[in-house]
C-alpha cells in the first residue's frame, strides 16, 4: 500500500508540471565516470528542439543525482559518459520508480560505458534486459524520419550503431544508445569538428527522442 501510495504521488507530481516549463536534466552517477562530459550537447539539442518541432524546453539544465527526489521535478534524464557507473540499492530503486511512474531516461554511450552499464541498469530492471529496437519503432518515426535506425555519428570501434531499450506497459522508458555518440553530435561544431550534415542527423534524432519521450 505504502509503494502505491508513493507511485500515486509521483504520478501526480508528473501531470502537475507545466508544459511551458518542462525542464531536462544530466543524471549524475558515482563509480568515477565523467557524467559531466558533453557539457554543450543538452543545450544546443533543446535549442534546436525549440525552433524545429515546437517544444518550449528551458535551455538551462541541471545535474540531479539518481538517489535524488528532486529526480521527479524533470520528466527526462540524459545520461552519458566513458567510464564506469555505478548505482546503490537505494539509487537502482529510486530510478526505477521515477522510470516506471512516467519518467524517461535516454543514455548515451560516450565510448566505453557499455559493460559498467548493463551491470548497473541488471540492479535497476532486475528481471528485464535490455533489448535491441527495430528500424520499425515509434522513436525512428516522429517529426524525423530514419528508415535505417540509429545514425553513425562516430565511429569508436566502427560498429554499427544500435539502441537497445527497456519497455513498461508498451511505453519504452529507458533508451540506450550506442556505437553512435549522439552526444557528441549535439555539441558546439568546435569541439569535435564534425560535418553540419553529420550534426543535423544527430540533432534530428536527438529531437526524436525528446519528441517521443514527451508523446508517450
Amino acid at each position: 500500500m505504502k509503494a502505491y501510495k508513493l507511485v500515486l504521488i509521483i504520478c501526480l507530481v508528473f501531470c502537475a508540471l507545466p508544459i511551458h516549463a518542462q525542464e531536462l536534466a544530466i543524471l549524475k552517477y558515482n563509480g568515477g565516470g565523467d557524467w559531466y562530459s558533453n557539457p554543450t550537447a543538452l543545450p544546443n539539442l533543446i535549442r534546436y528542439c525549440n525552433l524545429t518541432i515546437n517544444t518550449n524546453l528551458k535551455e538551462k539544465v541541471e545535474a540531479v543525482e539518481v538517489g535524488s527526489s528532486s529526480l521527479f521535478q524533470y520528466p527526462f534524464l540524459h545520461m552519458t559518459g566513458h567510464g564506469n557507473v555505478v548505482f546503490s540499492t537505494e539509487e537502482a530503486e529510486n530510478l526505477r520508480t521515477y522510470l516506471l511512474a512516467g519518467g524517461f531516461l535516454h543514455i548515451d554511450d560516450n565510448y566505453g560505458m557499455r559493460p559498467y552499464l548493463e551491470k548497473e541498469i541488471s540492479k535497476v530492471f532486475p528481471n528485464t534486459q535490455l533489448e535491441e529496437l527495430g528500424v520499425d519503432h515509434p522513436i525512428f518515426k516522429q517529426n524525423f524520419k530514419f528508415s535505417e535506425g540509429l545514425p553513425k555519428i562516430h565511429e569508436h570501434d566502427g560498429k554499427r550503431p544500435q539502441a537497445f531499450g527497456i519497455t513498461y506497459e508498451n511505453r519504452l522508458v529507458l533508451l540506450f544508445t550506442f556505437e553512435s555518440d549522439l552526444g557528441d553530435g549535439w555539441e558546439d561544431s568546435s569541439v569535435h569538428n564534425d560535418p553540419a550534415e553529420v550534426r543535423e542527423k544527430a540533432l534530428q534524432m536527438g529531437a526524436n527522442i525528446i519528441s517521443y519521450a514527451f508523446k508517450n
